[in-house]
């Protein structure tokens, strides 16, 4: 298998599925479990207490517990949602031939500053930029895909033009 392109991620998307990591499947995992159980469980309690002071019309506790369960039934919703249609993508079981692909985890070298920086492309649910971790759908990512170790690149910014050189990419789990 030689990896997943852009094409393919368009392709998925029309039909529905969802790329996401091994790691992010089981992030949406835990905070399913932790949603449906012990939060769902305090909601219910802070619910039962506020109707034990009385008038439920002026109840300012219970309407804001109210609204916090909606959300919460609306973030489990959306969790069971993803999940179901997840493409769960294991790229250390692929060999690896030097090809960024999702899953994949890049090591850049900017060539303006000669610094390097290490990335993860990963699903949307799992991007965070704090922990370098790039959305497949992210501007950097899809100038990276299909580009292979050695490749230099061209990202065009609102401010400026960024030229890298991958020099690294590996597909680690």
């Amino acid at each position: 298998m030689s990896g997943y392109t852009l094409g393919v991620f368009i392709t998925m998307a029309v039909s529905g599925r969802v790329p996401v990591t091994t790691e992010g499947e089981q992030q949406l995992r835990d905070e399913l479990r932790r949603l449906e159980g012990e939060e769902r469980f305090q909601i219910s309690k802070r619910i039962a207490e506020a109707r034990a002071h009385g008038d439920l019309s002026e109840n300012a506790e219970y309407h804001a517990a109210r609204e916090e369960q909606g959300l919460l039934e609306a973030r489990v919703r959306y969790i069971n949602t993803r999940l179901s249609n997840a493409q769960v993508i294991d790229v250390s079981s692929l060999t690896n031939e030097g090809k960024v692909i999702f899953g994949s985890t890049v090591t850049l070298g900017d060539q303006q500053n000669n610094q390097d920086v290490r990335y993860k492309i990963v699903g949307e649910d799992e991007a965070d930029v704090k922990q370098y971790k790039l959305s497949i759908t992210a501007p950097l990512t899809r100038a990276l895909i299909g580009n292979f170790e050695g490749d230099e690149i061209t990202v065009e910014t609102e401010s400026a033009q960024i030229n890298y050189k991958i020099v690294k990419v590996e597909y680690l789990k």
